[in-house]
């Protein structure tokens, strides 16, 4: 899981390419202070992460201010879809701070018209009502929120039940990572909220049965009966490890949920707004589920996130009682509509799908190499999530991941730690805008890296 990279500067080799340069130490000597200070007076949970104090990013390279420059694997957590510090979004923010309307709660604004109105022209039917927040996780409660309400409605208090998924992440309010199936990021809740049921995903990896039959199984054996569930929610993809669930499981959920009056979360907090080769991630199973949670890519900057649905679900709490202080905040719809106008007009989302390609067949190249090591390359379009296993098991190593993030991030490559289950997963996830050049050179980074440290055994904890 995740471990501190420490603040004792290492000499690592100069490296100079057209994308990549790195001519210090790591972490630089020269940034400390400002690390001791974060150190200081931040919460520990605030460490784990590569210390490089970003300076200025643009496109899919971030620098500091001593030298260094990397290839962006972040996107500072799946938020710049649209690139790094692109002057569209700047300049959009920038005129609508000149306005001096920097907040104005839910009294009525031009700017959130616009917004909702573009979402809702985006979204498929019958996802027309949308209601903007501030942070995925926000979004993730108010759809567990809107999931009892109509579960009540439609079957007494006892219809009340969310399942949810083993290794999920929802986001870490409290009813956010009550939904999530990371263990480790709920011992200390976990009986909190007995309406909360998980049950295995259907990768196809670590979950041999990816069947709906094991889903209806997997219901029965903790006791759960239909009638008594008000919503399932999943991330169209599992942020921890990007895999994806079987089209064949996601149409016949789409299909019991509408036999059960349970609504269909689909939580787009990582896969919307093009980073998976589809405007949004649900589209690759060709369902539309009843809810909708979005956030991080919608802006490509500000924190900005939105729950769309249907009228009937949307307008179950009535006026003043479903509201947020910084609801559509207007500098943060300002970045939201010039972040979805560059997805639209550079039609990212095809090339997320033309470069996605080419970074997942360099990902299977890499795994065939080491088959031991690497048990899956899972994602779609630009995010990827390369499993490292303890050799021939499937047993997450963690060990592994975290060498293999350390060693590209002194290699010009960046990323954050390794996430999923036992923190075995490398995840891959770069602006949109990245080129195949930059593809093909950090992957070949990757491989370097992984060929360091499969040569050099680590000690491992599964």
């Amino acid at each position: 899981m995740a471990r501190d990279f420490g603040l004792q500067p290492r000499p690592v080799p100069r490296i100079e390419t057209p994308l990549r340069r790195i001519v210090t130490p790591l972490p630089v000597p020269e940034s400390l202070p400002v690390l001791e200070r974060l150190k200081q007076y931040e919460p520990v949970a605030m460490l784990g992460q590569p210390p490089v104090i970003w300076d200025r990013a643009e496109g899919f390279q971030v620098w500091d201010r001593y030298g260094n420059c990397w290839i962006d694997w972040s996107s500072g957590v799946l938020i710049t879809n649209a690139g790094h510090g692109r002057k569209e979004i700047a300049d959009a923010i920038s005129a609508q701070a000149a306005s001096h309307l920097l907040t104005n709660y839910c009294f009525p604004s031009e700017i959130r018209a616009q917004l909702v109105e573009r979402l809702a022209g985006l979204l498929p039917e019958p996802l027309k009502k949308v209601f903007l927040l501030t942070t995925g996780s926000e979004a993730v409660e108010c759809a567990i929120k809107l999931c009892r309400t109509y579960g009540i409605k439609n079957g007494g208090r006892g219809k009340h039940i969310i399942i949810s998924f083993h290794d999920a992440f929802h986001g870490r309010t409290l009813g956010a990572q009550q939904a999530g199936g990371i263990p480790a990021l709920k011992d200390w809740i976990i009986n909190l909220d007995r309406g909360f049921v998980q049950v295995p995903f259907p990768d196809s990896f670590r979950t041999e049965d990816s069947s709906f039959d094991g889903f209806m199984r997997a219901l029965s054996e903790q006791g759960v009966e239909s009638q008594n569930v008000a919503g399932v929610i999943l991330e169209t993809y599992q942020g921890g490890s990007a895999a994806f669930a079987p089209v064949e499981f996601m149409r016949a959920l789409r299909q019991w949920c509408t036999g059960h009056k349970v609504l269909l979360v689909c939580d787009e907090v990582q896969a919307g707004f093009g980073r998976t080769g589809t405007m949004f991630g649900f589209e690759h199973y060709g369902i539309v589920p009843d809810l909708a949670a979005f956030g991080k890519g919608i802006t490509s900057s500000l924190p900005l996130a939105a729950v769309a649905g249907r009228a009937g679900v949307m307008d179950l709490h009535g006026l003043g009682t479903m509201t947020s202080t910084h609801t559509g905040n207007p500098i943060c719809c300002a970045a939201a509509l010039a972040s979805i106008d560059l997805v639209v007009k550079e039609n990212l989302t095809e090339r997320a799908r033309v470069l996605g390609a080419v970074l997942h067949s360099r990902l299977r190249n890499i795994r065939s190499k080491f088959p031991q090591h690497i048990g899956a390359v899972l994602g779609k379009g630009l995010v990827a999530g390369v499993c490292c296993v303890l050799p021939a098991t499937k047993k997450p190593n963690g060990d592994l991941a975290w060498e293999i993030v350390r060693s590209c991030w002194e290699s010009g490559v960046l990323m954050f730690s390794p996430v999923g289950l036992g923190g075995g997963t490398v995840k891959i996830a770069p602006p949109l805008v990245i080129t195949e050049e930059a593809i093909l050179e950090s992957t070949a980074v990757l491989e370097e890296a992984i060929a360091q440290h499969v040569a050099a055994p680590c000690t491992t904890t599964a």
